[in-house]
């Protein structure tokens, strides 16, 4: 728009869909009696003048703060809530907590329920807004964090994650001083950014070390159970198996550990297993898990209080944050034999 341009309002939104004033605000409060293609039409009207309600951020909204997951089943969504819900209880807010089914990207309608709410604004964990969904939660003055995003984000929106790459060269680093040679790695999925650095650390150390990456040795997996102990079966039953192993997360070491079990294959005698989260269970498994210790829950107050900022209309002094990384070393690693 030109700059001298009138600012837009509900009216002349309402105006220039061939909509009423009441359906505009229908649609900015996210009521589910609108019809699918009067929505659509008036989100792109007021996405093309960049409409965003005045002194949105500073209007009263209920006392409610969102946390989505694209999914729950995973052993470090425990340790995210308990982070959020530190800092959202000292300030008397209340957690509304959603999973996506699997899904990075959240429906349209869970936006609309978000609004209908009046939530004060959304922590999301491994999800992601695209450019639409942003606009949309920018004109209700909802702000939003993304803590270990799934993919690259646009530098204006907050994220807060860890040093994965650093923790990807750690845990091969610690398996290369005990003498490994042939090591491998199974990250979570490829599509996720987190999974990605971590093999990206893996890959740094090694040629560090003046070793050619196998990439027969290289697995992404689900971050889960099924995927440490299917692609563990498949590495461990070769005939040039590795003698050490880095999870990418803790869940999928434990799948990876079971799979050397069924194997008859001794840990750390007989090979070396290295997770990734440091979770209560780590301490607990036999042998002790030797991991990288990831702050989640630090990771997630970290983010609920940059949340509680936008919504008070702050300006971050640094939107983007990745905490740092710790290597664990317990008893399941060991030189090889």
């Amino acid at each position: 728009m030109a700059e001298d341009a009138p600012r837009a309002t509900i009216a002349s939104i309402a105006a220039e869909a061939g909509v009423s004033v009441p359906t505009v605000s229908k649609v900015l409060n996210g009521r589910p009696d609108v019809a699918p293609a009067t929505r659509a039409l008036v989100e792109e009207v007021i996405e093309r003048h960049s409409y965003t309600r005045r002194g949105a951020r500073g209007r009263s909204r209920s006392k409610l703060v969102e946390l989505v997951f694209h999914e729950l089943d995973a052993g470090w969504a425990a340790q995210i809530i308990r982070g959020v819900e530190r800092v959202a209880a000292a300030e008397r807010l209340g957690v509304v907590l959603s999973e996506l089914g699997g899904a990075h990207r959240p429906r349209q309608e869970w936006l609309d329920d978000v609004f209908a709410r009046g939530s004060m604004g959304v922590v999301f964990v491994l999800s992601e807004v695209d450019a639409g969904q942003r606009r949309q939660l920018l004109s209700r003055g909802v702000p939003f964090v993304v803590v270990d995003t799934a993919g690259e984000q646009p530098a204006d929106v907050p994220t807060v994650g860890s040093a994965n790459w650093s923790g990807g060269l750690a845990a091969t680093r610690h398996l290369l001083s005990l003498g490994h040679r042939r090591i491998a790695v199974i990250s979570g999925q490829p599509d996720v950014l987190c999974s990605r650095a971590r093999v990206d650390g893996y890959r740094s150390a090694l040629e560090e070390a003046g070793i050619a990456v196998d990439a027969s040795l290289i697995r992404y997996g689900d971050f889960a159970l099924e995927g440490g102990y299917r692609h563990g079966l498949e590495l461990l039953g070769a005939a040039d198996r590795p003698t050490a192993v880095f999870a990418g997360s803790d869940m999928q070491a434990v799948g990876l550990l079971r799979a050397a079990r069924e194997l008859r294959l001794r840990v750390p005698e007989d090979l070396s297993v290295v997770g990734y989260d440091d979770l209560p269970v780590a301490e607990w498994i036999g042998p002790a898990l030797t991991t990288i210790r990831q702050p989640l829950g630090e990771m997630a107050a970290t983010a609920t209080r940059m949340l509680l900022a936008l919504a008070r209309g702050e300006t971050l002094r640094n939107p983007r944050m990745d905490l740092a990384v710790e290597l664990v070393v317990r008893g399941s690693t060991a030189p090889p034999e």
